[in-house]
């Protein structure tokens, strides 16, 4: 126990490792590649603050401004990574020693990575996975490590007819599906922006053009990750379609639903914005989605209408194809009242709400009825933002008639009834005369 911890062991360790530092890292090759590291480094700052003042002229373009913002923090990573590519290039082609570079590069491209799988992937799942999976790449890769574990992985596999599947591969298909899928979404969105901010498309035509592009990415992302297996697609057409008639059938309503949101969105009937009536819901289209339409009341409630419903279902749109729309007042006065008056005061009433009322056709009050405790009117107007509200602009005509008919002295009539009270006449007969009592 004293010879294990006595000075000469120490010393002797010592040596060992100076002695080990000398050869391995004192070198002149080591010394060269770093070097060559901390410079392409320096040349990389230089050019990236060359650049970045272009792509920042570029933030706010429609087209690429969301991958602008994406890319511009990657710009001295994305610059260095590149030089240090072209130096191992370079170093290979000499027959020079490149591992530290190799590995300065491997550690920065784990870097990129993660940053991307951060802002790309909305999943935290997904997102943990795979920065996870870059750094174990990139420390098997500098530990020489990584061919062996994927050997290893390979190795255990299962055979299924011609198709055969190992953990590498199936580990491969997954981090596929989670980078493609990433990148299907991201780049449908960026082409959802640009097609959102062109005028000369209606906003169904836009909603049907961004829902088309998005699953036909996510199709072809999955069915990548699903090539990078092994499996044939051919066959896997011929097992979709046995199984796609059983699925059909535990599907009717959604398949129903998908396909009538299709039809919505090709013949335009309903688009976002517009003030809709349907099933007892009245309200506001906000999002039309592959299986229901999005409708929030002025309650701020929002209802999910399957879209089957608005297909089936009779549906009153009232902003389809024109925003005017006209509204009715049902107004009674006592009996007694001028009805010219009454007429004159309530379209007076509706002129003045001119912030909401259309003066053309100009509004328009109408004596309909003799009630039996009232005499009734009606009056009618138009409006065009029925999409702020139907019940706000009727109750504030309301109000200006109530204050005019009491600055006119106009009664509004209470319910009434006459009751006539009449006494039972007398009933003709001969008279009853009270029995005598008899004596026995």
């Amino acid at each position: 126990m004293e010879n294990l911890f006595s000075p000469e062991r120490f010393l002797a360790l010592w040596n060992t490792v100076y002695q080990w530092v000398l050869v391995n890292v004192f070198v002149i090759d080591n010394a060269v590649q770093l070097g060559l590291v901390a410079l392409t480094f320096g040349v990389a700052a230089l050019l990236s603050r060359q650049l970045l003042p272009r792509l920042e002229r570029l933030r706010t373009h429609v087209s690429i401004g969301r991958g602008v913002q994406l890319l511009t923090p990657l710009m001295l990573s994305g610059v260095w990574l590149l030089l240090l590519w072209l130096a191992i290039s370079v170093a290979t082609t000499m027959g020079r020693a490149r591992g530290l570079m190799s590995t300065t590069l491997t550690l920065l491209a784990a870097w990129i990575a993660i940053y991307l799988a951060s802002r790309l992937v909305k999943n935290p799942v997904w997102s943990k996975l795979i920065a996870w999976a870059a750094w174990v790449i990139a420390a098997l890769s500098i530990l020489g490590l990584l061919q062996p574990t994927i050997a290893i992985l390979d190795s255990a596999a299962i055979q299924v007819g011609e198709l055969r599947i190992s953990l590498y591969t199936a580990a491969r298909s997954a981090l596929a599906l989670a980078i493609l899928l990433s990148v299907a979404l991201y780049a449908a969105g960026l082409v959802e922006s640009r097609i959102r901010a062109s005028g000369a498309l209606s906003p169904s035509v836009q909603v049907l053009f961004t829902k088309s592009l998005k699953i036909v990415l996510i199709a072809l992302a999955v069915l990548t990750a699903i090539r990078s297996v092994g499996i044939d697609l051919t066959a896997l057409a011929v097992f979709g379609g046995a199984i796609g008639l059983g699925i059909g059938f535990g599907f009717q309503k959604t398949v129903s639903n998908l396909i009538s949101g299709v039809i919505l969105l090709i013949d335009k009937s309903i688009k976002p914005g517009d003030v809709i009536a349907v099933a007892g819901t009245y309200g506001w289209v906000t999002t039309l989605g592959g299986r229901y339409v999005s409708v929030i009341t002025r309650d701020g409630v929002e209802h999910l209408i399957p879209n089957e419903t608005l297909i089936s279902e009779p549906v009153e749109n009232w902003t389809h194809t024109n925003s005017r729309t006209r509204l009715k007042l049902d107004v009674g006065v006592h009996h007694s009242s001028d009805l010219k008056q009454v007429i004159a005061i309530c379209e007076e009433a509706a002129r003045e709400e001119a912030g909401r009322v259309l003066m053309e056709p100009e509004p328009k009050c109408l004596f309909i009825e003799f009630g039996e405790s009232a005499l009734k009117l009606q009056l009618r107007f138009w409006i065009a933002d029925a999409h702020n509200g139907v019940q706000n602009v009727k109750s504030a005509v309301l109000l200006r008639i109530w204050e005019k008919f009491k600055q006119h002295d106009v009664q509004v009539p209470y319910p009434q009834r006459d009751l006539h009270i009449r006494s039972p006449a007398a009933v003709p007969g001969p008279s009853v005369s009270a029995a005598q009592p008899r004596l026995v």
